[in-house]
């Protein structure tokens, strides 16, 4: 069984430096919204458009956190809640030497959601959300006498962050009907990388083909190599 856990924010300055957020207490709800931009090809006489994948987009998380400085007192010198509320208003501010809104991570439970794919999407499986604090919005509902705001719900949007070069790792993109490009490593050879790349060993000759290779054993480790496509 999974343990739960309130939850925090980890978040990561300019500078390197890492500061932790928790979160106050459970989350009533947590809710995640991820979808793709399909394009409608229509083409005349079909009973249906054609539907193409364009691109990902990024997946949003949001969640409601609750916080409450009442248990320490509701007169005079109460403490205000803010103390907690303005650290993850902070977020969604421009930090001056980066010039947008800190770069942050959503920790939850050890079962995170995403961390279970099918095996064939292991290389996108999660156990956080990296994250940019898209909105927060603060709702303020108990005052001590004297205006000091004692108990707040923050309704807070996460959108999910990749860098490209993290993004083409997770993906780990085979084409073979495309050409790429690839550096021959000692103890390879031409039919062992067309069968990783087209599934068939016998393929090698498309690729001794395209690099103008007469003995493909006598090619030399380090050798960048055309893979052209098999159609």
């Amino acid at each position: 069984m999974n343990t739960a856990h309130k939850g925090l924010l980890l978040v990561t300055w300019f500078s390197g430096a890492t500061e932790t957020i928790d979160v106050q207490f459970y989350p009533t709800e947590v809710n995640f919204d991820k979808s793709a931009q399909i394009a409608e090809i229509g083409i005349p006489g079909l009973d249906s458009p054609l539907l193409q994948f364009v691109r990902g987009q990024n997946e949003k998380l949001t969640l409601d956190l609750f916080f409450d400085t009442t248990e320490d007192g509701m007169g005079a010198g109460a403490r205000t809640v803010a103390e907690y509320t303005d650290k993850i208003y902070s977020l969604v501010k421009i930090e001056p030497q980066r010039h947008a809104p800190p770069v942050c991570e959503f920790i939850w439970m050890s079962g995170f959601p995403g961390s279970r794919l099918h095996p064939n999407f292991s290389n996108q499986q999660r156990y956080s959300f990296r994250c940019l604090v898209e909105s927060v919005k603060q709702k303020f509902t108990l005052f001590s006498s004297e205006g000091v705001p004692l108990r707040a719900t923050l309704s807070v949007t996460l959108r999910e962050y990749k860098t490209l070069d993290q993004q083409l790792a997770e993906l780990n993109l085979t084409s073979p009907d495309r050409t790429e490009t690839q550096v021959l490593q000692r103890g390879e050879t031409l039919a062992l990388i067309a069968a990783r790349h087209y599934r068939r060993a016998g393929d090698w000759r498309h690729i001794a083909e395209a690099n103008n290779i007469s003995d493909p054993r006598r090619v030399e480790p380090g050798t960048f190599l055309t893979l052209p496509p098999t159609r």
